[in-house]
Protein backbone atom coordinates (compact mmCIF):
# COMPACT_ATOMS: atom_id res chain seq x y z
CA UNK A 1 0.00 0.00 0.00
CA UNK A 2 0.89 3.51 -0.56
CA UNK A 3 2.55 5.52 2.06
CA UNK A 4 1.90 8.92 3.66
CA UNK A 5 2.59 11.49 1.04
CA UNK A 6 2.80 9.19 -1.81
CA UNK A 7 -0.91 9.25 -2.72
CA UNK A 8 -1.81 11.55 -5.50
CA UNK A 9 -5.86 11.16 -6.70
CA UNK A 10 -7.66 14.41 -8.12
CA UNK A 11 -9.95 14.64 -5.46
CA UNK A 12 -9.16 16.90 -2.32
CA UNK A 13 -9.21 15.78 1.55
CA UNK A 14 -9.91 18.74 4.03
CA UNK A 15 -9.35 17.42 8.00
CA UNK A 16 -10.01 18.71 11.39
CA UNK A 17 -8.41 18.54 14.79
CA UNK A 18 -8.48 19.41 18.17
CA UNK A 19 -9.14 18.63 21.72
CA UNK A 20 -12.94 17.77 22.60
CA UNK A 21 -14.70 21.10 22.90
CA UNK A 22 -13.13 22.50 20.25
CA UNK A 23 -15.59 22.97 17.93
CA UNK A 24 -14.38 21.68 15.09
CA UNK A 25 -17.63 19.65 14.39
CA UNK A 26 -19.64 22.30 13.93
CA UNK A 27 -16.93 24.02 11.54
CA UNK A 28 -16.56 21.22 9.70
CA UNK A 29 -20.18 20.70 9.20
CA UNK A 30 -21.06 24.32 7.93
CA UNK A 31 -18.03 23.96 5.67
CA UNK A 32 -20.20 20.80 4.09
CA UNK A 33 -23.39 22.61 3.74
CA UNK A 34 -21.33 25.46 2.33
CA UNK A 35 -19.05 22.74 -0.28
CA UNK A 36 -22.85 20.99 -1.61
CA UNK A 37 -24.61 24.28 -2.30
CA UNK A 38 -21.57 24.98 -4.59
CA UNK A 39 -22.53 22.16 -6.44
CA UNK A 40 -19.31 19.87 -5.43
CA UNK A 41 -19.77 16.30 -4.23
CA UNK A 42 -19.23 15.86 -0.51
CA UNK A 43 -17.95 13.04 1.41
CA UNK A 44 -17.76 12.48 5.16
CA UNK A 45 -16.06 10.28 7.39
CA UNK A 46 -16.06 10.36 11.20
CA UNK A 47 -13.37 9.09 13.73
CA UNK A 48 -14.06 6.24 15.06
CA UNK A 49 -17.42 4.94 13.17
CA UNK A 50 -16.49 2.12 11.06
CA UNK A 51 -18.84 -0.39 11.83
CA UNK A 52 -16.00 -3.24 11.60
CA UNK A 53 -15.10 -2.08 15.36
CA UNK A 54 -18.02 0.44 17.15
CA UNK A 55 -19.31 -2.30 18.85
CA UNK A 56 -16.41 -3.81 20.04
CA UNK A 57 -14.82 0.05 20.89
CA UNK A 58 -18.37 0.66 22.94
CA UNK A 59 -18.29 -2.60 24.97
CA UNK A 60 -14.52 -2.08 25.29
CA UNK A 61 -15.26 1.33 26.86
CA UNK A 62 -18.91 0.07 28.49
CA UNK A 63 -16.83 -2.37 30.79
CA UNK A 64 -13.91 0.15 30.86
CA UNK A 65 -11.62 -2.95 29.27
CA UNK A 66 -9.33 -1.41 26.82
CA UNK A 67 -5.93 -0.59 27.47
CA UNK A 68 -3.83 2.16 25.56
CA UNK A 69 -2.76 -0.22 23.27
CA UNK A 70 -5.79 -1.82 22.47
CA UNK A 71 -7.19 1.66 22.01
CA UNK A 72 -4.65 2.24 19.39
CA UNK A 73 -5.27 -0.65 17.82
CA UNK A 74 -8.87 -0.59 17.36
CA UNK A 75 -8.76 3.09 15.98
CA UNK A 76 -6.21 1.87 13.81
CA UNK A 77 -8.50 -1.02 12.80
CA UNK A 78 -11.20 1.66 12.11
CA UNK A 79 -9.54 3.90 9.80
CA UNK A 80 -7.88 1.45 7.85
CA UNK A 81 -11.59 0.34 6.93
CA UNK A 82 -12.78 3.91 6.49
CA UNK A 83 -9.96 4.98 4.42
CA UNK A 84 -10.10 1.71 1.97
CA UNK A 85 -13.55 2.53 1.71
CA UNK A 86 -14.70 5.88 2.07
CA UNK A 87 -12.03 8.11 1.69
CA UNK A 88 -9.79 6.45 -1.55
CA UNK A 89 -12.53 5.83 -3.62
CA UNK A 90 -14.10 9.30 -3.91
CA UNK A 91 -10.72 10.70 -4.10
CA UNK A 92 -9.94 8.85 -7.10
CA UNK A 93 -13.68 9.68 -8.19
CA UNK A 94 -12.48 13.69 -7.94
CA UNK A 95 -14.80 14.03 -4.89
CA UNK A 96 -14.36 16.20 -1.81
CA UNK A 97 -14.05 13.93 1.43
CA UNK A 98 -13.97 16.01 4.81
CA UNK A 99 -12.77 14.49 7.94
CA UNK A 100 -13.92 15.07 11.37
CA UNK A 101 -10.69 13.72 12.93
CA UNK A 102 -7.71 12.38 11.39
CA UNK A 103 -4.65 10.22 11.84
CA UNK A 104 -3.36 13.21 14.24
CA UNK A 105 -6.16 12.47 16.65
CA UNK A 106 -4.53 9.01 17.40
CA UNK A 107 -1.29 10.49 17.31
CA UNK A 108 -2.28 13.02 20.25
CA UNK A 109 -4.40 10.66 22.25
CA UNK A 110 -2.43 7.23 21.72
CA UNK A 111 0.52 9.45 22.88
CA UNK A 112 -1.03 10.98 25.22
CA UNK A 113 -1.71 7.89 26.58
CA UNK A 114 1.98 6.62 26.52
CA UNK A 115 1.89 4.58 23.79
CA UNK A 116 5.05 4.84 21.73
CA UNK A 117 5.15 7.94 19.12
CA UNK A 118 7.18 6.48 16.25
CA UNK A 119 4.98 3.23 16.84
CA UNK A 120 1.59 5.23 16.34
CA UNK A 121 3.09 6.95 13.33
CA UNK A 122 4.14 3.96 11.49
CA UNK A 123 1.43 2.39 12.00
CA UNK A 124 -0.56 5.08 10.37
CA UNK A 125 1.74 5.36 7.03
CA UNK A 126 -0.74 4.24 4.72
CA UNK A 127 -3.00 7.54 5.60
CA UNK A 128 -3.84 9.68 2.55
CA UNK A 129 -1.98 13.42 3.47
CA UNK A 130 -4.66 15.66 3.97
CA UNK A 131 -5.06 18.60 1.17
CA UNK A 132 -5.39 20.95 4.54
CA UNK A 133 -5.41 19.89 7.84
CA UNK A 134 -7.53 22.34 10.09
CA UNK A 135 -6.26 22.40 13.86
CA UNK A 136 -8.98 23.77 16.23
CA UNK A 137 -6.93 25.65 19.28
CA UNK A 138 -9.08 26.22 22.29
CA UNK A 139 -8.12 26.80 25.98
CA UNK A 140 -8.86 23.85 28.20
CA UNK A 141 -11.08 25.85 30.48
CA UNK A 142 -13.24 26.71 27.41
CA UNK A 143 -13.44 22.94 25.85
CA UNK A 144 -14.50 21.78 29.09
CA UNK A 145 -17.57 23.85 29.67
CA UNK A 146 -18.57 23.69 26.46
CA UNK A 147 -18.72 19.74 27.32
CA UNK A 148 -19.75 19.95 30.11
CA UNK A 149 -23.05 22.78 28.40
CA UNK A 150 -26.51 20.17 27.87
CA UNK A 151 -24.55 16.94 30.39
CA UNK A 152 -23.91 17.15 34.30
CA UNK A 153 -20.38 14.78 33.66
CA UNK A 154 -17.27 13.49 31.83
CA UNK A 155 -16.87 10.28 30.57
CA UNK A 156 -14.42 7.65 31.65
CA UNK A 157 -12.07 8.01 28.99
CA UNK A 158 -12.57 11.36 27.34
CA UNK A 159 -11.71 12.67 30.81
CA UNK A 160 -8.58 9.88 30.80
CA UNK A 161 -9.45 8.72 33.88
CA UNK A 162 -7.89 4.99 32.90
CA UNK A 163 -4.42 7.09 33.34
CA UNK A 164 -4.94 6.92 37.29
CA UNK A 165 -3.93 11.15 36.50
CA UNK A 166 -6.78 11.92 39.62
CA UNK A 167 -9.42 10.88 40.80
CA UNK A 168 -11.50 13.67 40.16
CA UNK A 169 -12.62 13.54 36.83
CA UNK A 170 -12.58 17.49 36.09
CA UNK A 171 -8.79 17.52 37.24
CA UNK A 172 -8.30 14.32 35.46
CA UNK A 173 -9.74 15.64 32.09
CA UNK A 174 -7.86 18.85 31.96
CA UNK A 175 -4.53 16.91 32.97
CA UNK A 176 -5.08 14.35 30.15
CA UNK A 177 -6.71 16.93 27.59
CA UNK A 178 -3.22 19.04 28.23
CA UNK A 179 -1.62 16.16 27.42
CA UNK A 180 -2.95 15.67 23.90
CA UNK A 181 -2.54 19.93 23.52
CA UNK A 182 0.91 19.80 23.70
CA UNK A 183 1.16 16.52 21.01
CA UNK A 184 -1.22 19.13 18.69
CA UNK A 185 0.68 22.28 18.96
CA UNK A 186 4.38 19.95 18.62
CA UNK A 187 2.84 18.71 15.13
CA UNK A 188 1.75 22.29 14.15
CA UNK A 189 4.96 22.33 12.13
CA UNK A 190 5.63 19.01 11.67
CA UNK A 191 2.67 18.00 9.33
CA UNK A 192 1.86 21.60 8.26
CA UNK A 193 -1.62 22.27 10.32
CA UNK A 194 -3.73 24.80 10.11
CA UNK A 195 -4.24 27.11 13.04
CA UNK A 196 -7.60 27.80 13.74
CA UNK A 197 -8.69 30.49 16.47
CA UNK A 198 -11.47 28.56 18.10
CA UNK A 199 -12.78 30.93 20.70
CA UNK A 200 -13.68 33.15 17.90
CA UNK A 201 -17.05 33.83 17.00
CA UNK A 202 -18.27 30.92 14.96
CA UNK A 203 -19.12 32.59 11.52
CA UNK A 204 -15.85 34.34 11.40
CA UNK A 205 -14.10 30.43 11.87
CA UNK A 206 -16.46 29.69 9.22
CA UNK A 207 -15.60 32.67 7.13
CA UNK A 208 -11.20 32.12 7.52
CA UNK A 209 -11.98 28.10 7.07
CA UNK A 210 -14.13 29.10 3.38
CA UNK A 211 -11.09 31.28 2.36
CA UNK A 212 -8.23 28.74 3.07
CA UNK A 213 -10.57 26.52 1.29
CA UNK A 214 -11.44 28.39 -1.48
CA UNK A 215 -8.14 28.40 -3.75
CA UNK A 216 -7.70 24.24 -3.40
CA UNK A 217 -11.07 23.72 -5.24
CA UNK A 218 -9.79 25.12 -8.79
CA UNK A 219 -10.24 22.17 -11.21
CA UNK A 220 -12.72 20.50 -9.19
CA UNK A 221 -16.13 19.51 -11.10
CA UNK A 222 -19.33 20.55 -10.18
CA UNK A 223 -22.33 18.27 -10.73
CA UNK A 224 -24.40 21.52 -11.14
CA UNK A 225 -24.27 25.34 -10.50
CA UNK A 226 -24.21 26.60 -7.38
CA UNK A 227 -27.66 27.25 -4.65
CA UNK A 228 -29.18 30.33 -4.39
CA UNK A 229 -28.55 31.49 -0.59
CA UNK A 230 -31.90 31.38 0.24
CA UNK A 231 -32.06 28.03 -0.67
CA UNK A 232 -28.77 27.00 0.45
CA UNK A 233 -30.13 28.21 3.91
CA UNK A 234 -33.40 26.33 3.99
CA UNK A 235 -31.25 23.37 4.04
CA UNK A 236 -28.42 24.11 5.75
CA UNK A 237 -30.70 25.66 8.85
CA UNK A 238 -34.52 25.22 7.94
CA UNK A 239 -35.49 28.95 8.69
CA UNK A 240 -35.74 32.12 6.52
CA UNK A 241 -34.17 35.18 7.93
CA UNK A 242 -34.56 38.87 6.33
CA UNK A 243 -30.81 40.35 4.54
CA UNK A 244 -30.18 36.94 3.32
CA UNK A 245 -28.30 35.76 6.24
CA UNK A 246 -28.36 32.37 8.22
CA UNK A 247 -29.33 32.31 11.93
CA UNK A 248 -24.62 32.40 12.21
CA UNK A 249 -25.01 35.67 10.40
CA UNK A 250 -23.17 34.03 7.38
CA UNK A 251 -24.14 35.08 3.69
Amino acid sequence: METYGLHHYPGRLFVVEGVDGSGKSTQIALLRHWLVSEGYTVFFSEWNSSLLVKKTTSRGKRKQLLTPTTFSLIHATDFADRTEHDIIPPLKAGAIVLADRYIYTAFARDVARNVDQAWVRELYQFAVQPTRAFYFRVPLEVSLRRILTGRSELKYYEAGMDLGLSNDPRQSFIMFQQRIVDEYEAMVSEFDLTIMDATLPIPEQQRQMRKLVLPHLAGLRRQRPPLPAKELENIAYGIETPQGTNRLGLK
